[in-house]
C-alpha cells in the first residue's frame, strides 16, 4: 500500500470553507511557519473530515483519534481530526428540491416515504462518488439536491427534498449496530450546536467480519467519497445512531451483487475445496458462496479470505497485501491451508468451501507451517512491509504475536494493520530481550527477529 503523503498547500481561491478563508486572511507565511498548534490549511493527512458539520475533534474521545491513526484506505486530500482543528463546515436547512429558487418537488411523506431497494440506494450514492461532487452548503447538484452531507443522504434515499440532520431521522427507524445493512445511515445530530458536530453517512457494508470498519459513503470536503471508516465514525463515535430507511422493501435485504459491500449471503451448499461443514453457524461471518471465488472474481470476500489466510501463516504466498481480485496466490495459499488440515484430492483444490471458510473465520484448525520461505524464513514477508505508513496484514500479525510473547504493554488499544510507533517499540523490546543491541535492536523485524518471534 502506498504510504500517505504529507504536504502543505495554500488555500484555494475559489473555496469559501472556514479553513481556506482563514488561510487567505493570514497569508502563506502564517500557514507554513507553524511548527505547533493547528495543522496548515489543506494538510492531506488522510482520514475523515466532517462534512456538513464535522464531528467536534478530539475532545473527550481519545479512542477515536487512535483509531484514525491506523485507518485503511485513506485517500490523499482528506482531512485528519486534530484537537482544535474543527473545520466548522455547516449544513443547510430543510429546503425544496432544486434549491430555494427552483420549482419545489413534492417531498416524501415521513410516515410512508417512497419504496426503494438497498441496491438502488447504494447505486444513487455511487453517482456522486463517481462525479466527485464538490462539498457545499449552498450549492445544488444537477439532480436538485444540496451538496452537503444531509443533502447527499436525502438524494440517496430519494426523498424529493433536502433534509438536514435534524429532520432525516423521521424518515428512518432506529436500529442496532448488529442490524446494519447497506443503505442504512449513521446519524449524529447535535441539537445544541448543529454546525459543530452534526454529520450523517450512508452505511455501505462491513469491511470484514470483525465489524470494526465499514464502507462509508459521505459528502465531505472537498468532495463526495467512499472509504473504509472505523465504526461508528472517526470522531464522536459514541454519538452516531444507526437508522434504517422506512421505505426499504422487505425483499431488498439480499439484493446486493458480488463486489458490493454487503452482508454475506446465506451459506451455500458444500463446494469443491472443503468437506461439508459440521458446525454451521459458528463462524463470525457465513460463507458467501463458491461464486465469489476463483478466476475472474473481484470482490470484498476475496480480500477477506486473503487476510484470514495471512493470519494463519500464508503471508509468504503474497507478493503484496491481498486485495479483492482473485489470483494464483489465493489458490496456492488456500490449498496450503487445506493441506494443513490433512485434506487431499478435491478437498484441497485451492478454492474455499464452507468448511475452509469456517475454520479460517473462527481461528480453528491447523495453521500453515510449510509456506515458502522468504530470506530463508518461512512466513517472513520482507522488511519493506514494516515501515512508517505501511498498512497490511503482516503488521497486524506481527503485533498479535508480540502480544502473545508478552510485549503487549506498548499497544494502548491493541495492535492493528497500520504500522505505528507502538509496533516499533514492541519489536525493539523483543529484540533487546534476545540480547541484541545497537542496529540489531532497531525496532524493525528482520528474518531472525521473525523466526524467533514465531518459533514454538
Amino acid at each position: 500500500m502506498v504510504a500517505p503523503v504529507f504536504e502543505d498547500v495554500g488555500p484555494a481561491r475559489d473555496c469559501d470553507c472556514p479553513e481556506c478563508a482563514h488561510g487567505r486572511r493570514v497569508g502563506p507565511s502564517a500557514l507554513t511557519g507553524r511548527a505547533a498548534g493547528r495543522p496548515a490549511a489543506g494538510r492531506a493527512l488522510v482520514v475523515a473530515a466532517a462534512a456538513s458539520a464535522t464531528a467536534a475533534v478530539g475532545a473527550g474521545h481519545p479512542a477515536a483519534a487512535l483509531a484514525a491513526a491506523h485507518a485503511p484506505d485513506r485517500p490523499a486530500g482528506s482531512r485528519t481530526p486534530a484537537d482544535g482543528d474543527d473545520p466548522g463546515t455547516p449544513q443547510g436547512t430543510t429546503t425544496p428540491l432544486h434549491g430555494p429558487a427552483g420549482k419545489p418537488a413534492q417531498p416524501a411523506d415521513p410516515a410512508a416515504p417512497p419504496a426503494t431497494t438497498r441496491t438502488a440506494i447504494i447505486e444513487r450514492a455511487k453517482t456522486w462518488v463517481t462525479a466527485q461532487v464538490p462539498y457545499s452548503m449552498t450549492e445544488y447538484w444537477s439532480d436538485g439536491y444540496r451538496q452537503d452531507c444531509s443533502g447527499y443522504v436525502s438524494m440517496a434515499w430519494n426523498l424529493g427534498s433536502n433534509e438536514w440532520t435534524g429532520s432525516l431521522g423521521q424518515y428512518g427507524v432506529k436500529i442496532g449496530k448488529e442490524e446494519l445493512q447497506p443503505g442504512d445511515m449513521l446519524l449524529f445530530h447535535n441539537p445544541a450546536d448543529p454546525e459543530k458536530g452534526s454529520h450523517v453517512v450512508i452505511f455501505g457494508g462491513w469491511t470484514d467480519y470483525t465489524h470494526t470498519y465499514y464502507t462509508a459513503y459521505e459528502q465531505t470536503p472537498p468532495h463526495t467519497r467512499r472509504q473504509a471508516t472505523p465504526y461508528a465514525y472517526w470522531t464522536n463515535s459514541d454519538k452516531y445512531v444507526p437508522y434504517r430507511y422506512k421505505g426499504v422493501t422487505a425483499a431488498a435485504a439480499d439484493d446486493a451483487k458480488p463486489g458490493e459491500a454487503a452482508p454475506a449471503p446465506a451459506p451455500a451448499p458444500a463446494a469443491s475445496g472443503a468437506p461439508a461443514s459440521t458446525s454451521a453457524g459458528t463462524a463470525p461471518g457465513p460463507f458467501p458462496g463458491a461464486a465469489y471465488f476463483g478466476p475472474g472474481a473481484d470482490n470484498q470476500y476475496v480480500a477477506r479470505l486473503g487476510r484470514m489466510l495471512v493470519d494463519r501463516g500464508a503471508g509468504a504466498y503474497y507478493a503484496q497485501e491481498p486485495g479483492p481480485r482473485w489470483s494464483e496466490a489465493f489458490r496456492r495459499a488456500t490449498r496450503a491451508f487445506q493441506l494443513a488440515q490433512g485434506w487431499t484430492g478435491a478437498d484441497a483444490d485451492g478454492l474455499p468451501g464452507p468448511r475452509t471458510w469456517e475454520l479460517l473465520a473462527t481461528g480453528k484448525g491447523k495453521d500453515i507451517t510449510d509456506a515458502p520461505a522468504s530470506h530463508g524464513v518461512a512466513g517472513y514477508p520482507g522488511r519493506n512491509l514494516f515501515r512508517p505508513g505501511a498498512d497490511n496484514p503482516y503488521v497486524g500479525r506481527l503485533g498479535r504475536q508480540l502480544v502473545k510473547k508478552g510485549f503487549g504493554r506498548y499497544y494502548p488499544d491493541g495492535p492493528h494493520s497500520r504500522w505505528s510507533e507502538a509496533d516499533r517499540r514492541a519489536v525493539e523490546a523483543f529484540q533487546r530481550a534476545q540480547g541484541w543491541r545497537g542496529g540489531a535492536a532497531d525496532g524493525y523485524p528482520g528474518p531472525e527477529t521473525w523466526r524467533r518471534l514465531f518459533s514454538s
